[in-house]
Protein backbone atom coordinates (compact mmCIF):
# COMPACT_ATOMS: atom_id res chain seq x y z
CA UNK A 1 0.00 0.00 0.00
CA UNK A 2 1.16 3.59 -0.60
CA UNK A 3 2.72 5.40 2.33
CA UNK A 4 0.56 7.94 4.13
CA UNK A 5 1.73 11.13 5.74
CA UNK A 6 1.80 10.85 9.52
CA UNK A 7 -1.42 12.56 10.67
CA UNK A 8 -1.06 12.29 14.46
CA UNK A 9 1.27 13.65 17.11
CA UNK A 10 0.75 11.40 20.12
CA UNK A 11 0.12 7.69 20.60
CA UNK A 12 -1.40 6.21 23.74
CA UNK A 13 -3.33 3.17 24.92
CA UNK A 14 -6.53 2.91 26.94
CA UNK A 15 -8.59 0.06 28.33
CA UNK A 16 -12.05 -0.46 26.89
CA UNK A 17 -14.75 -3.07 27.33
CA UNK A 18 -13.23 -5.43 24.77
CA UNK A 19 -9.59 -5.02 25.76
CA UNK A 20 -6.85 -2.47 25.17
CA UNK A 21 -7.22 0.19 22.47
CA UNK A 22 -4.72 2.34 20.56
CA UNK A 23 -5.30 6.09 20.39
CA UNK A 24 -3.74 8.31 17.73
CA UNK A 25 -4.24 11.73 19.32
CA UNK A 26 -7.99 11.59 20.02
CA UNK A 27 -8.80 9.05 17.33
CA UNK A 28 -9.23 5.39 18.11
CA UNK A 29 -7.37 3.09 15.75
CA UNK A 30 -9.56 0.96 13.47
CA UNK A 31 -8.85 -2.18 11.43
CA UNK A 32 -9.02 -2.25 7.59
CA UNK A 33 -12.60 -3.51 7.98
CA UNK A 34 -13.37 -0.53 10.25
CA UNK A 35 -13.58 -2.58 13.44
CA UNK A 36 -12.33 -1.05 16.68
CA UNK A 37 -8.68 -2.05 17.07
CA UNK A 38 -8.73 -3.90 20.40
CA UNK A 39 -6.05 -6.29 21.65
CA UNK A 40 -6.23 -8.80 24.51
CA UNK A 41 -3.14 -7.81 26.50
CA UNK A 42 -1.63 -4.56 27.71
CA UNK A 43 1.83 -5.72 26.69
CA UNK A 44 0.68 -6.22 23.09
CA UNK A 45 -1.04 -2.82 23.10
CA UNK A 46 2.19 -1.15 24.21
CA UNK A 47 4.13 -2.96 21.48
CA UNK A 48 1.65 -1.91 18.79
CA UNK A 49 1.57 1.66 20.08
CA UNK A 50 5.36 1.70 19.86
CA UNK A 51 5.15 0.72 16.18
CA UNK A 52 2.88 3.68 15.49
CA UNK A 53 4.96 6.04 17.58
CA UNK A 54 8.11 4.96 15.71
CA UNK A 55 6.76 6.12 12.34
CA UNK A 56 8.40 9.34 11.16
CA UNK A 57 7.05 11.69 8.51
CA UNK A 58 5.21 8.90 6.67
CA UNK A 59 3.49 5.75 7.87
CA UNK A 60 5.29 2.71 6.49
CA UNK A 61 2.68 0.04 7.16
CA UNK A 62 4.92 -2.70 5.72
CA UNK A 63 7.24 -2.22 8.71
CA UNK A 64 4.43 -2.64 11.25
CA UNK A 65 4.24 -6.42 11.56
CA UNK A 66 2.51 -6.51 14.96
CA UNK A 67 -0.21 -4.13 13.77
CA UNK A 68 -0.72 -6.29 10.68
CA UNK A 69 -1.02 -9.45 12.77
CA UNK A 70 -3.57 -7.78 15.06
CA UNK A 71 -5.59 -6.64 12.04
CA UNK A 72 -5.58 -10.21 10.74
CA UNK A 73 -6.72 -11.58 14.09
CA UNK A 74 -9.50 -8.99 14.40
CA UNK A 75 -10.80 -9.00 10.82
CA UNK A 76 -10.08 -12.69 10.16
CA UNK A 77 -10.27 -12.17 6.37
CA UNK A 78 -10.11 -15.93 5.66
CA UNK A 79 -12.90 -16.59 8.20
CA UNK A 80 -11.10 -19.53 9.80
CA UNK A 81 -11.82 -20.89 13.26
CA UNK A 82 -9.34 -22.26 15.79
CA UNK A 83 -9.51 -25.85 14.51
CA UNK A 84 -8.83 -24.72 10.94
CA UNK A 85 -5.82 -22.66 12.01
CA UNK A 86 -4.40 -25.65 13.86
CA UNK A 87 -4.90 -27.98 10.89
CA UNK A 88 -3.22 -25.48 8.57
CA UNK A 89 -0.21 -25.25 10.90
CA UNK A 90 0.18 -29.01 11.31
CA UNK A 91 -0.14 -29.54 7.54
CA UNK A 92 3.27 -27.84 7.19
CA UNK A 93 4.82 -30.96 8.76
CA UNK A 94 4.26 -32.77 5.47
CA UNK A 95 6.55 -30.31 3.64
CA UNK A 96 8.71 -29.13 6.55
CA UNK A 97 11.98 -27.59 5.37
CA UNK A 98 14.17 -29.49 7.84
CA UNK A 99 12.68 -32.86 6.86
CA UNK A 100 13.62 -32.63 3.16
CA UNK A 101 17.23 -33.68 2.60
CA UNK A 102 19.53 -33.95 -0.39
CA UNK A 103 21.95 -36.72 -1.26
CA UNK A 104 24.15 -34.54 -3.47
CA UNK A 105 26.25 -32.50 -3.21
CA UNK A 106 27.81 -34.32 -0.29
CA UNK A 107 28.88 -31.09 1.42
CA UNK A 108 25.28 -29.81 1.53
CA UNK A 109 23.96 -33.17 2.71
CA UNK A 110 26.49 -33.12 5.56
CA UNK A 111 25.57 -29.52 6.40
CA UNK A 112 21.89 -30.47 6.61
CA UNK A 113 22.67 -33.38 8.92
CA UNK A 114 24.87 -31.28 11.17
CA UNK A 115 22.50 -28.31 11.38
CA UNK A 116 19.01 -29.80 11.03
CA UNK A 117 19.33 -33.13 12.87
CA UNK A 118 19.78 -31.49 16.31
CA UNK A 119 16.59 -29.44 16.03
CA UNK A 120 14.62 -32.46 14.77
CA UNK A 121 15.97 -34.54 17.66
CA UNK A 122 15.01 -31.77 20.08
CA UNK A 123 11.44 -31.68 18.72
CA UNK A 124 11.09 -35.45 18.93
CA UNK A 125 12.16 -35.43 22.59
CA UNK A 126 10.26 -32.23 23.48
CA UNK A 127 6.94 -33.49 22.14
CA UNK A 128 7.60 -37.25 22.44
CA UNK A 129 6.98 -37.86 18.74
CA UNK A 130 8.64 -39.43 15.70
CA UNK A 131 9.46 -37.06 12.84
CA UNK A 132 12.52 -38.19 10.89
CA UNK A 133 13.69 -36.98 7.49
CA UNK A 134 13.84 -38.19 3.91
CA UNK A 135 15.69 -37.65 0.64
CA UNK A 136 12.58 -38.66 -1.30
CA UNK A 137 10.74 -35.97 -3.22
CA UNK A 138 7.63 -37.19 -1.38
CA UNK A 139 9.21 -36.25 1.93
CA UNK A 140 9.09 -38.22 5.20
CA UNK A 141 6.13 -40.27 6.27
CA UNK A 142 4.93 -38.37 9.33
CA UNK A 143 3.01 -40.71 11.69
CA UNK A 144 -0.59 -39.83 12.43
CA UNK A 145 0.22 -39.90 16.15
CA UNK A 146 2.81 -37.14 15.62
CA UNK A 147 0.25 -34.95 13.90
CA UNK A 148 -2.26 -35.58 16.68
CA UNK A 149 0.31 -34.62 19.30
CA UNK A 150 1.01 -31.30 17.58
CA UNK A 151 -2.72 -30.67 17.15
CA UNK A 152 -3.18 -31.21 20.88
CA UNK A 153 -0.24 -28.95 21.73
CA UNK A 154 -1.37 -26.13 19.45
CA UNK A 155 -4.87 -26.34 20.92
CA UNK A 156 -3.40 -25.01 24.17
CA UNK A 157 -2.87 -21.63 22.46
CA UNK A 158 -5.63 -19.08 22.00
CA UNK A 159 -6.79 -18.11 18.52
CA UNK A 160 -4.74 -14.90 18.51
CA UNK A 161 -1.52 -16.75 19.31
CA UNK A 162 -2.35 -19.32 16.61
CA UNK A 163 -2.48 -16.54 14.03
CA UNK A 164 1.06 -15.64 15.08
CA UNK A 165 2.25 -19.24 15.02
CA UNK A 166 0.96 -19.75 11.49
CA UNK A 167 2.63 -16.49 10.45
CA UNK A 168 6.01 -17.66 11.79
CA UNK A 169 5.57 -21.05 10.11
CA UNK A 170 4.90 -19.45 6.72
CA UNK A 171 8.04 -17.32 7.10
CA UNK A 172 10.32 -20.22 8.04
CA UNK A 173 8.50 -22.87 5.97
CA UNK A 174 8.81 -25.12 8.99
CA UNK A 175 6.61 -26.09 11.92
CA UNK A 176 9.62 -27.61 13.70
CA UNK A 177 11.78 -24.49 13.48
CA UNK A 178 8.82 -22.33 14.46
CA UNK A 179 8.08 -24.33 17.60
CA UNK A 180 11.78 -24.32 18.48
CA UNK A 181 11.74 -20.54 18.17
CA UNK A 182 8.50 -20.02 20.10
CA UNK A 183 9.66 -22.44 22.81
CA UNK A 184 12.89 -20.39 23.09
CA UNK A 185 15.03 -23.37 22.11
CA UNK A 186 16.64 -21.43 19.25
CA UNK A 187 17.07 -17.73 18.54
CA UNK A 188 15.51 -15.78 15.68
CA UNK A 189 18.90 -15.56 13.97
CA UNK A 190 19.42 -19.32 14.25
CA UNK A 191 15.89 -20.17 13.09
CA UNK A 192 16.25 -17.94 10.02
CA UNK A 193 19.69 -19.37 9.22
CA UNK A 194 18.36 -22.92 9.44
CA UNK A 195 15.37 -22.07 7.25
CA UNK A 196 17.73 -20.66 4.57
CA UNK A 197 20.43 -23.32 4.90
CA UNK A 198 20.56 -24.35 1.25
CA UNK A 199 20.46 -20.74 0.08
CA UNK A 200 23.27 -19.81 2.46
CA UNK A 201 25.28 -22.79 1.21
CA UNK A 202 24.88 -21.62 -2.39
CA UNK A 203 25.82 -18.06 -1.43
CA UNK A 204 28.98 -19.26 0.29
CA UNK A 205 29.87 -21.20 -2.83
CA UNK A 206 28.86 -18.81 -5.61
CA UNK A 207 28.56 -15.43 -3.94
CA UNK A 208 25.49 -13.22 -3.78
CA UNK A 209 23.90 -9.96 -4.77
CA UNK A 210 24.89 -8.24 -1.55
CA UNK A 211 22.12 -5.69 -1.10
CA UNK A 212 19.37 -8.15 -2.07
CA UNK A 213 20.64 -10.89 0.22
CA UNK A 214 21.05 -8.50 3.17
CA UNK A 215 17.58 -7.03 2.65
CA UNK A 216 15.88 -10.43 2.42
CA UNK A 217 17.74 -11.66 5.50
CA UNK A 218 16.81 -8.61 7.60
CA UNK A 219 13.19 -8.75 6.46
CA UNK A 220 12.86 -12.44 7.31
CA UNK A 221 14.40 -11.87 10.73
CA UNK A 222 12.03 -8.98 11.38
CA UNK A 223 8.95 -10.99 10.40
CA UNK A 224 9.99 -14.08 12.37
CA UNK A 225 10.81 -11.98 15.44
CA UNK A 226 7.54 -10.05 15.23
CA UNK A 227 5.50 -13.23 14.86
CA UNK A 228 7.23 -14.84 17.83
CA UNK A 229 6.77 -11.73 19.96
CA UNK A 230 3.11 -11.62 18.93
CA UNK A 231 2.60 -15.21 20.12
CA UNK A 232 4.16 -14.48 23.50
CA UNK A 233 2.31 -11.19 23.99
CA UNK A 234 -1.01 -12.81 23.08
CA UNK A 235 -0.31 -15.45 25.70
CA UNK A 236 0.75 -12.86 28.27
CA UNK A 237 -1.11 -13.22 31.54
CA UNK A 238 1.14 -11.32 33.93
CA UNK A 239 0.48 -7.67 34.74
CA UNK A 240 2.57 -5.17 32.85
CA UNK A 241 3.76 -2.20 34.86
CA UNK A 242 2.07 1.08 34.08
CA UNK A 243 4.54 2.43 31.54
CA UNK A 244 3.45 3.70 28.18
CA UNK A 245 5.55 5.57 25.66
CA UNK A 246 8.54 7.70 26.47
CA UNK A 247 10.14 10.35 24.32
Amino acid sequence: PPERKRFYQNVSISQGEGGFEINLDHRKLKTPQAKLFTVPSKALAIAVATEWDSQKDTIKSYTMHLTTLCNTALDNPTQRNKAQLIRAAVKFLETDTVCYRVEEPAALAELQRNEWDPVVTWAEKRYNVAIGSSTSILGPNIPASTKETFISHLASYNIWALQGIEYVITQLKSLILSMGLIDRHITVEKAVLLSRLEEEYQIQRWGNVEWAHDYDLCELRARAAAGTLFVHLCSESSTVKHKLLQD
